[in-house]
């Protein structure tokens, strides 16, 4: 049976999914073959079921807009099934290393649709500036000129583009930054920057070039505490909060997130070496 969103509660929903056994590098070309071949609909579809819940995870990381998250999850899963309609299995990678950005692309547009901010982003600059200038900024303030010819040429836009889209987040009612330890609600935390996204390492090491072994021994080399943080934050179906290893370690909120930042680049680092 096909989960459904409309129609089942949403914890329904996430429960079928999780149901849905995952799919073999074989399975997966096999179902591509099947579905290339011939059009055939129920082999499209067993790849879609397969890769619903990396919709729901990828969802989650954007529900810091207030908008629902039933809608985030049908939008991803709109991408989900452009990416299945548009991989070639010839590229040998597998079909989540592609579908990623397919459903990252849809949710990004559904929110700039959507959300209160919609009329501050218009242009291809405006969008990228939209989804990552808050997490470039140094400073809380509006940007002066050194920061804003830094920041644009890290996103490879203008001074001007900067400065204006600076000017107008700044004027929103809502903030964008958290203003504490517990503000866990703050747009901010869910600006996904491209540069170090945990599911892309995820999705590499279902690539044909990244062996998951090559994941299971980049994470031996990590300590403990980190490995810890790492898995319960991204490696496992429930991503447990900040505050749960701050606890567990007697350490600062932030402390657990530089310890966090400082794994994941390692693992992406190893992993490419």
């Amino acid at each position: 049976m096909v989960p459904v969103l409309s129609g089942q509660s949403l914890y329904s929903y996430l429960d079928a999914v999780h149901r849905i056994p995952k799919l073999s590098r074989e399975e997966e070309v096999t179902l591509f073959e099947q579905y290339k071949d011939g059009d055939n609909v129920s082999a499209a579809r067993a790849l879609v079921l397969a890769h619903l819940r990396y919709v729901v995870y990828i969802a989650k990381q954007y529900s810091g807009y207030g908008l629902p998250l039933e809608d985030l999850i049908q939008q991803g899963n709109v991408g989900l099934m452009q990416s299945v309609k548009k991989f070639d299995p010839e590229r040998k990678l597998r079909l989540l290393t592609f579908a990623v950005h397919w459903i990252k692309a849809e949710i990004h547009d559904y929110i700039l649709k959507n959300w209160k901010l919609v009329k501050v982003a218009t242009t291809k600059a405006q969008r990228k500036l939209f989804f990552n200038l808050r997490k470039n900024k140094q400073s809380s303030g509006l940007v002066d000129g050194p920061e804003a010819k830094r920041i644009a040429t890290l996103l490879d836009v203008s001074e001007a583009d900067v400065v204006e889209m600076d000017q107008r987040l700044s004027r929103q009612d809502q903030p964008f930054e958290k203003r504490d330890d517990e503000d866990y609600g703050a747009p901010e935390l869910y600006l996904r920057s491209d540069s170090l996204d945990p599911l892309d390492i995820v999705a590499d090491s279902e690539s044909e070039t990244t062996d998951a072994g090559e994941l299971r021994q980049a994470l031996k080399q990590l300590d403990e505490r980190s490995l810890q943080i790492v898995q319960g934050r991204w490696l496992s179906d429930e991503k447990l909060g900040l505050k749960v290893f701050a606890e567990r370690f007697g350490i600062s909120i932030e402390r657990v997130r530089q310890l966090e930042s400082q794994a994941l680049k390692k693992l992406k680092h190893n992993m490419a070496a």
